[in-house]
């Protein structure tokens, strides 16, 4: 997940493509067919008629806008990410930086309770919007999981969605607020990302959403001067976890990774979730990246379905055949997690974990092009 120098990213790198949309209202059997094709096709695809309630996802993106807009010594009581808190700029402990400012939390609702004092002055209030959000998006996917289970021919197709049903998983919250690039205006942002402009840059406004411009502790810059079109705002990457859905407002900037230096935008949509599974090399662990926006801040919300530390990963018997054997040695999740931190995102997370007829070398990143092999064969 290193993210490249601030210089604009090439037109001819961009190919729009048709991102798989997925109703969930229709015939369940259709739905798990769409979603096991769009999984092994292109690894990333958006679900709509989801069910989470548009109220709750507007509650949860108030409070996140609200947040982020707090100047930045109010906003450093809520850090330094440990991983979980508060951050700018850092991406991680070992030196992944982006031009972005997040908030991670973990689902755990006694966790969410204790950071919402430094993070809120209304900490009942964000901490009962996180849970509601959070609990929709849980069910959505549980449900997607199942799918994926029955879409696997699983003899037990909950087995992966009880995973992150369980009361001790390690699943996280994550908030990212990519400030808009404006080289000398100041600007503030209403909740739907849309930026008023002051020629003055010492002029601030105590209802503005973006902090660009404010005390230079999270300032953004614009690549030295020149265009501050394709500024990359969270490096390349591809996400471990079990399950991950993705929501954001109304901005442009989501890109997945072609192959060959290609890159498709995602259309925003604020009403739909991006959903990237991931399995035993069936299914893609699309890379994927947060580009900034000129001139409108953008939003995301990601929850990150995850087992509990203590999960033994390895496969299920009945998807291994000699033509899809096991490519990594069993291990817990609490190992994966400490591999994972003591690396640059960007390296090979999985290779101290391959058995050793399947090991190559790290250059290769044939575990992010393929997804995280044995995760969901538990």
């Amino acid at each position: 997940m290193v993210v490249a120098p601030l210089t604009p990213v090439r037109p001819d790198c961009i190919r729009p493509i048709g991102l798989p949309v997925i109703d969930l209202t229709r015939k369940r059997s259709d739905v798990v067919d769409l979603i096991v094709r769009a999984s092994e096709e292109l690894g990333f695809f958006k679900v709509v008629n989801h069910g989470v309630p548009r109220q709750v996802v507007a509650n949860m993106e108030a409070e996140a806008f609200a947040f982020f807009s707090q100047s930045p010594p109010e906003k450093i009581k809520a850090g330094p990410p440990n991983p979980l808190g508060y951050g700018c700029k850092n991406i991680g402990f070992n030196g992944d930086t982006g031009e972005v400012e997040y908030l991670l939390l973990h689902t755990n609702q006694a966790s969410i309770n204790h950071r919402s004092k430094t993070i809120s002055k209304d900490p009942n209030k964000f901490s009962c919007t996180v849970r509601e959000y959070v609990e929709a998006v849980k069910d959505l996917a549980v449900e997607i999981l199942e799918m994926v289970g029955e879409g696997l021919r699983l003899s037990d197709p909950k087995k992966l969605a009880r995973l992150i049903r369980d009361g001790e998983s390690d699943s996280v919250f994550r908030l990212n607020h990519y400030p808009s690039l404006i080289s000398t205006t100041t600007t503030t942002t209403n909740n739907n990302g849309t930026v008023d402009k002051d020629n003055n840059n010492n002029s601030s406004s105590s209802n503005g959403r973006d902090m660009s411009s404010q005390q230079g502790w999270c300032n953004v810059v614009n690549g030295g001067g020149g265009s501050v079109k394709g500024v990359v705002g969270f490096g390349e990457h591809s996400d471990p976890q079990i399950l991950t859905l993705l929501r954001s407002n109304d901005v442009v900037g989501l890109q997945i990774s072609l192959g060959d230096g290609l890159w498709a935008p995602v259309s925003p949509d604020p009403d739909s979730f991006c959903v990237n599974a991931l399995t035993n090399g069936r299914f893609i662990s699309v890379r994927h990246r947060a580009m900034v926006n000129p001139y409108r801040s953008r939003l995301s919300m990601v929850y990150f379905g995850a087992p509990p530390l203590h999960a033994r990963i390895a496969p299920l018997p009945e998807t291994v055949t000699a033509q899809t054997p096991s490519l990594y040695r069993p291990f817990t999740w609490a190992e994966y997690k400490k591999a994972a931190y003591s690396l640059r995102l960007s390296h090979s997370r999985l290779d101290p974990f391959r058995t050793v007829a399947d090991f190559v070398d790290d250059d290769d990143d044939d575990d992010d092009q393929n997804g995280f092999h044995a995760l969901n064969h538990l």
